[in-house]
């Protein structure tokens, strides 16, 4: 058992041949399952009767609203499951809209063509822009190789040191862009495959924040741009004003507040101003049927509120609870972004804060996890790992694959213990390296 816990400790069990195995397994058990789903379905649907991509279907019926000139319509559950099912048979279940009006043009264009068509260069396209983002995340020179004072590690001793240098040397090696590792693990990361699935929007949103956060400081105007854009989805986007704010990057959020304004000004010029009504009018349904009585399924959302709904909690409390976990997120980052800590793991822990600040995250919003993985790892195996942070960066990976059953089965979450945990080693390297950085007289910038 101790032998166990030190390995735990030291990640001396990440070998670089252990991940390559795990992420060929995943990659080949993803692409076995996805290739007999689309072998076995009968037409648009898939053999359980539920439309290839379920989630993009709400998107392609959404924006055939928009093409009749009705661009209202989705905000109403009813004809939107009645569109549902005109397009995809009367079997079909409801897939609801609960994206704010900037998203209608973009569904609009997808409906301009054939659904097979349209999912696949949905998918395809947002796949390469994350796969790029995190090419940008690990080959980044502005972090990668930066020397810095050594750091004394909290709780560490001069053993792991060395078992962290044995146990990450051939990881190292394979963890540069030449070796594709990085594009493996990208590939194979689970939540690829949950997003997949759901032809959902996981991968924009981690190519839009993760690709924003390595051009913060290089191109401030293209990275406000990039975080305009996620305006699609605002509960992720709470957190990401108050740390342009406390770092001082009024460029940056000058140019994405521009980006939202400019985003809401074609959209009501385009659609009108019901479409704004309609949305407002919607989120009661969003708020009430899917969030606080769990219409998709507590073993689905990945947030503290769930997490108190799913083990019989009120509505008050998972809220109470909720907002002081968001509440306590904002102060850490808040801190971390003033003291100029190293930016790999600002950005790590504004992605994963990202996640734990809002109520309202699926499994397929863990992709997110992705680009915070990236950063963390980049700056760990330019400057070395504290303990058990290479076991934790391994189990945010594996994480997507089993949340939602283990969840289902038992209501034990995963993601979200994993998180915060990962959450507070960052925060705990940060503390350690800005000290060290202190001691020297030496301080890190941005990207």
């Amino acid at each position: 058992m101790a032998g166990w816990i030190d390995s735990l400790r030291s990640g001396a069990w990440l070998t670089a041949e252990r991940m390559r195995l795990v992420a060929f397994a995943v990659l080949a058990a993803g692409f076995i399952g996805g290739s007999f789903l689309i072998a076995t379905s009968n037409g648009l649907n898939d053999r359980f009767g539920r439309p290839l991509g379920t989630d993009f279907s709400d998107v392609y019926a959404a924006g055939t609203y928009v093409l009749d000139g009705q661009p209202s319509a989705p905000f109403d559950p009813a004809r939107q499951h009645a569109r549902e099912q005109a397009i995809f048979g009367p079997a079909t279940p409801f897939y609801g809209w609960h994206y704010p009006p900037f998203f209608l043009g973009a569904a609009a264009l997808f409906a301009t063509m054939r659904y097979p068509l349209a999912l696949a260069l949905w998918q395809g396209v947002t796949l390469l822009l994350y796969l790029w983002a995190i090419r940008a995340i690990v080959t980044a020179p502005s972090w990668r190789g930066l020397s810095r004072p050594s750091t004394s590690w909290p709780q560490s001793a001069p053993e792991d040191v060395d078992a962290r240098h044995k146990a990450g040397h051939d990881v190292e090696k394979c963890w540069v862009p030449q070796s594709r590792l990085w594009l493996l693990l990208a590939l194979a990361f689970p939540a690829v495959f949950i997003n997949l699935g759901h032809g959902h929007n996981g991968f924009l949103t981690a190519a839009l924040f993760g690709g924003a956060l390595t051009q913060l400081d290089r191109r401030p105007a293209l990275a406000g741009f990039l975080i305009g854009c996620l305006v699609y989805k605002p509960q992720f986007g709470l957190l990401v004003p108050l740390v342009l704010a406390a770092s001082r990057r009024w460029r940056v959020f000058a140019a994405a507040a521009a980006t939202v304004i400019v985003l809401a000004l074609a959209v009501t010029l385009a659609f009108g101003t019901d479409v704004w009504t309609a949305f407002l009018a919607s989120t009661k349904f969003t708020r009430v049927e899917v969030l606080e009585y769990g219409g998709t399924g507590w073993q689905k959302i990945q947030s503290v509120f769930s997490v108190v709904r799913m083990w019989g909690g009120g509505i008050a409390l998972a809220y109470a609870v909720q907002g002081a976990v968001s509440i306590a997120v904002a102060a850490a980052l808040a801190w971390l972004w003033r003291r100029r800590a190293p930016y790999p793991l600002q950005a790590a822990a504004l992605l994963i804060g990202t996640i734990l600040a809002t109520p309202y995250s699926l499994d397929y919003d863990l992709m997110l996890l992705a680009p915070a993985i990236a950063f963390f790892a980049a700056d760990g195996l330019a400057h070395g790992f504290a303990p058990y942070e290479k076991t934790i960066l391994a189990v945010l990976w594996i994480v997507p694959l089993i949340t939602r059953s283990v969840a289902g089965a038992t209501s034990i979450p995963l993601a979200v213990p994993a998180m915060l945990l990962c959450f507070l080693l960052l925060l705990r390297r940060a503390m350690a390296e800005n000290g060290a950085v202190q001691t020297s007289g030496v301080l890190r910038s941005g990207p």
